[in-house]
């Protein structure tokens, strides 16, 4: 067990990090005894959760698909806490429509489609892409371990219903990209890995009514609730501690499987 990692003293970029997931990822990392940076838009809570978490936390706003931010956020945690040893992508976006609209004899909007894909799918990568520059800077373990990418996909990528042809597509890509990536970046020690999250009491589905809640949770067979944000931080610090999971991707989901 001498090559299991602790997450105490690493330091993670959280995109999405104000909120849901990531604002979950951010806490468990600093009560863990990490830093962490977090990633989000300027008219987020980025500014207040970070100073509510202390010393340990920062905030860099970011859309995730700029190429000046992400840099700015990479420069920032180096500045700040010394390097990046881990970078957390949750931050995401979805509509649900369906392809055609026959009703209205309207179709899909290419725009819309063309959003979530480019949002969800480049704006992952392209966090990946900056933060890893900076990850190959750092000195390697015993195991030649440099730093680790985990990257958020969805049940929606298997099990992808009515209304959710953009938002699958987008969080198959990153399923789909999870391996080639961990192979790109294997030379350098730096792994990657994909969590797929199901129903999760994140703020889009606690804005739903209680019983659409109630309807959700009895979805899942067990256990039949929806999954609670501190879990998800649960596994990601796991990941980031056990150097055996590289290029996988892992559901959690209670083991349920989505109806159309």
């Amino acid at each position: 067990m001498a090559n299991i990692r602790s997450v105490k003293g690493m330091v993670g970029l959280v995109t999405g990090g104000a909120s849901g997931l990531g604002r979950a990822t951010v806490e468990r990392l600093i009560s863990q005894g990490a830093s962490a940076v977090i990633l989000d838009l300027p008219s987020s809570d980025g500014h207040k959760v970070a100073a509510a978490l202390g010393d340990h936390c920062a905030f860099a706003p970011t859309d995730v698909m700029s190429e000046s931010d992400v840099r700015s956020a990479v420069d920032l945690a180096k500045e700040k806490f010394g390097k990046v040893d881990l970078a957390v992508n949750c931050a995401g976006i979805a509509v649900a429509v369906k392809t055609y609209n026959f009703k209205k004899d309207l179709p899909h909007s290419l725009e819309d489609f063309t959003r979530v894909i480019t949002v969800n799918i480049a704006g992952t990568f392209n966090v990946i892409r900056l933060a890893v520059g900076e990850m190959g800077k750092n000195e390697p373990d015993a195991d030649g371990h440099r730093g680790c990418i985990i990257n958020t996909a969805s049940v929606a990528a298997y099990d992808g219903q009515v209304g959710q042809a953009a938002y699958s597509a987008s969080k198959g890509g990153i399923v789909g990209m999870t391996l080639p990536i961990a192979r790109d970046l294997a030379p350098m020690g730096i792994r990657v890995v994909t969590i797929a999250p199901g129903l999760f009491s994140t703020p889009l589905l606690a804005g739903l009514p209680e019983k659409v809640q109630s309807f959700l949770a009895r979805q899942v067979p067990f256990p039949s609730r929806l999954g609670d944000p501190a879990e998800f931080a649960h596994l990601v610090t796991a990941i980031a501690e056990n150097p055996m999971i590289n290029g996988e991707v892992i559901r959690l989901d209670g083991a349920i499987r989505m109806q159309p």
